[in-house]
């Protein structure tokens, strides 16, 4: 063998170590909930959390690499027009990786993610968004203290205008 070749090689080896992320999977997962939940119950893929003073509930599909955590907010039947428009607003600007959705008559915060590719992190924070999201609907409608675009006037000359149409020249 080249030496180029064992040096990739060792490279390659090397950075795959120093990564060292183990994906992540139903056994892991449930380590992670054991540790940053108040309570844990279900089973490995179907648990119910409750985090701070919130039940969350995570599903995984290992078959099909997927996850999702979401919390029941509001029954839909309540929310008025304005709430949901602002939650839909919401999942531009200021609901990050946790969004706002409709599941099963509820408003609910979610995320959802490739099982195998997240990590221990990124599962953590995606908790804590989901959970903030529930917290915030009706006031500030964010799942962390980030507002992404915040303060972005609309140009009030656009109202009129059809989405996807091609802005007219000045005169």
């Amino acid at each position: 063998m080249s030496k180029s070749f064992l040096i990739i090689l060792s490279f390659l080896f090397f950075s795959n170590s120093i990564n060292g992320q183990a994906e992540m999977n139903n056994t892991k997962m449930g380590d992670i909930l054991e540790k940053i939940s108040d309570k844990v119950e279900g089973v490995e893929g179907n648990w119910q959390i409750i985090y701070g003073e919130q039940i969350l509930f995570i599903l995984t599909d290992e078959t099909h690499n997927r996850m999702r955590i979401f919390t029941p907010i509001a029954d839909q039947k309540e929310v008025t027009t304005k709430e949901l428009e602002a939650m839909l607003e919401a999942n531009f600007h200021a609901a990050l990786d946790a969004k706002y959705a409709l599941y099963s008559g509820f408003v609910v915060s979610l995320f959802t993610h490739p099982l195998k590719e997240l990590t221990e992190e990124q599962f953590k924070d995606a908790v804590k968004q989901v959970a903030v999201a529930g917290q915030n609907f009706g006031t500030t409608y964010s799942s962390t203290d980030l507002i992404f675009g915040a303060g972005i006037e609309q140009d009030s000359t656009q109202n009129d205008r059809k989405v996807n149409e091609k802005p007219k020249k000045k005169t």
